[in-house]
């Protein structure tokens, strides 16, 4: 194998290619002797991009990821819409291209979040539809501490409203793969997570996070939230006409501080700024396949024209 840096001046992501093209099918076995290597170079840099492997199929993405990792996770408790291609292996989020989506940690308001996100390439878009990455070291650092200090006094409370089979975004069904309310509630509570049914069917939660944590392994602080795309805000005038038209307490989602109260918009603005301004992108191919330390990495999407899919997977 052959690693160079994508971008001499950025440390991620690490780029892994075939010295010659004999080697491209070779990844599967590289992989299952190589995990201990690549799993320190993700606590280093968070990111790992494989590039020019004969990753044809999803099914040639099912094979790595089975060399790479004994279990994937479900996307239980998830707020993007996807599509379930494979046990363990969904689309990307499916928002209309127009539409970027703000830097997050993926299930940052979970319990447990995943340790490591998965991307495939099957499809590059005609233009755009980067999937930018931010380190949440660099992160850290880089936002104003006064703001910092706030969400790390307070912490972060994650509203969610899901309906329970007609309404806005995802049903409480589909959020946790099941019809069971009893297997709903005994997840909730299992995770710390307070819950109540409406009269209408639907399911109303809310979570109390932090928005800094220690990275498991290097021990570092890191930001670590998605408040910024939860927050009604990031959606701009159709944020602003939903929360006219529905009402603050029937909002899909909403971030306020842990104690309940209202974040900062500006705050909030200033946070998505330096995000954006901070992060790295580049442009996908063919048969890429990309994986990220998700606790020390945040990712988003850029607009995009053309067709554009994108498969993922979760694990730990």
């Amino acid at each position: 194998m052959l690693v160079t840096p994508l971008r001499p001046s950025s440390s991620f992501p690490t780029v892994i290619s075939p010295e010659d093209p004999s080697m491209a099918t070779t990844l599967t076995s590289w992989l299952r002797s190589e995990r201990a290597s690549v799993m320190r170079v993700l606590v280093s840099c968070g990111a790992v991009l494989f590039r020019d492997f004969q990753l044809r199929t999803s099914d040639d993405f099912a094979a790595v990821l089975g060399s790479f990792e004994s279990e994937l996770r479900r996307y239980i408790e998830g707020q993007s819409p996807r599509q379930q291609v494979a046990a363990g292996i969904y689309t990307s989020t499916e928002y209309p291209a127009r539409f970027a989506i703000t830097l997050h940690n993926e299930l940052s308001y979970a319990k447990s979040p995943p340790r490591r996100i998965h991307f495939y390439c099957c499809t590059p878009p005609e233009s755009g539809g980067e999937t930018p990455m931010v380190e949440g070291r660099r992160l850290l650092r880089a936002l104003p501490q006064r703001i910092v200090e706030k969400f790390r006094k307070h912490g972060i409370r994650y509203v969610k409203v899901m309906h329970g089979g007609t309404g806005l975004g995802k049903s409480w069904q589909e959020h946790f793969e099941t019809d069971s309310r009893d297997t709903v509630e005994s997840y909730l509570r299992a995770s710390d997570v307070e819950w109540e049914w409406r009269s209408n069917g639907s399911l109303r939660t809310s979570q109390l996070r932090p928005a800094v944590i220690k990275h498991p392994e290097s021990q570092e602080e890191v930001w670590f939230n998605q408040a910024t795309l939860w927050h009604y805000s990031d959606r701009g005038k159709v944020g602003y006409q939903l929360l006219s038209d529905v009402g603050e307490a029937n909002l899909p989602t909403n971030a306020y501080y842990g104690d309940g109260s209202a974040i900062d918009e500006d705050d909030l603005a200033e946070i998505r700024r330096i995000t954006w301004e901070e992060s790295v992108a580049f442009p996908w191919q063919s048969g890429d396949l990309l994986i990220l330390d998700n606790c020390l990495m945040a990712h988003g999407r850029k607009p995009y024209a053309g067709s554009r899919r994108i498969l993922v997977a979760m694990a730990d």
